[in-house]
């Protein structure tokens, strides 16, 4: 129920990964962690007090340090490479794909300050393509989570899972509203049963969806609402019983209209039970400097956004 899902303060994304690395450092002693010069914003500090013999400091090498970590891999570590999303993805591509995805290697590669959010930093830091380019490499399994409880889980559940992870989060402080609960790779979470509309949402775009459900519920509209924190593999039993009750389908995530989640369920619904679909996304454009709350409103991810394809998408049936 939208009743459940209230928020308890703010907290970045981040200090949820940093809060998590620990804790999986302290479960797993062949978790290692990697960082390139940016360990006060990845919040590695607390990892690399309890365990300074398993972490690596490579400095601005970025593409360095993906092929340590493909080798600390093999040598059957589990190496946590941290840095901001733009040099997880774009910066090193060429070693995600070669020295980690084709060989299938255990690397988590770890990505702090993604989307518009990160702000004043602009658009030469804001990456919206990151999503697409991690989850059409084969193998690599990719999480967006939506707040720190949810960040936290994640990343000590991703110490278990075998293969490459992309794990997406961000910078600015933002509303805690999840449960403290186990995190469950490719299990999307049914956060309100309607019939009037599907909403599906990931990262910090579950915030903005949820709260534009309880709007859309004033109005009198019944909203599905489900967090899709795996964007691959996505639970598409999740998406079509959803689909099967409302009949159309809006997507909701602070990435690119082009490769993101809005892709991966058309492709599921393309294939299995079409219905009309709006994407909350931004359209095929680079980001600027900003604050973070007036960036979302402006590239068309505002709660006022989510409510709109809401009513267009239910126009649509």
């Amino acid at each position: 129920m939208l009743s459940d899902y209230i928020s308890t303060g703010k907290k970045a994304t981040r200090d949820g990964f940093g809060a998590g690395l620990l804790e999986a450092g302290k479960k797993n002693p062949e978790v290692v962690a990697l960082c390139a010069d940016l360990i006060g914003s990845l919040k590695m500090d607390a990892f690399i007090d309890a365990f300074p013999d398993r972490f690596f400091q490579v400095g601005i090498a970025e593409a360095n340090m993906m092929g340590i970590a493909a080798g600390l891999a093999t040598g059957g570590k589990i190496p946590y490479t941290g840095t901001f999303a733009n040099f997880s993805t774009g910066r090193v591509y060429d070693q995600l794909r070669q020295s980690i995805a084709y060989s299938h290697k255990n690397v988590k590669v770890c990505a702090s300050h993604a989307g518009l959010t990160l702000g004043e930093d602009g658009a030469t830091h804001q990456i919206l393509e990151d999503i697409g380019m991690t989850r059409m490499l084969p193998g690599f399994t990719v999480i967006n989570p939506c707040d720190y409880n949810q960040t936290k889980a994640a990343t000590v559940a991703i110490a278990d899972h075998h293969g490459p992870v992309y794990l997406r989060f961000g910078r600015p402080g933002w509303p805690i509203f999840m449960p403290e609960d186990e995190f469950v790779i490719g299990k999307a979470i049914h956060m309100n049963e309607g019939s009037d509309v599907t909403i599906c949402a990931t990262g910090h775009m579950v915030w903005q969806s949820l709260e534009a459900a309880r709007a859309l519920a004033d109005r009198g509209y019944s909203v599905d609402l489900i967090n899709i924190h795996t964007i691959k593999p996505i639970d598409e039993e999740a998406i079509l019983k959803s689909v099967a009750k409302t009949g159309c389908m809006v997507s909701a995530e602070e990435h690119n209209r082009h490769g993101g989640l809005g892709d991966a369920i058309a492709q599921v619904l393309s294939m299995n039970h079409p219905v009309p679909q709006e994407y909350v996304a931004v359209n095929d454009s680079f980001g600027e400097s900003g604050k973070p709350s007036e960036l979302l409103d402006k590239y068309g991810l505002g709660v006022k956004d989510v409510i709109a394809a809401a009513e267009r998408a239910m126009s649509r049936k």
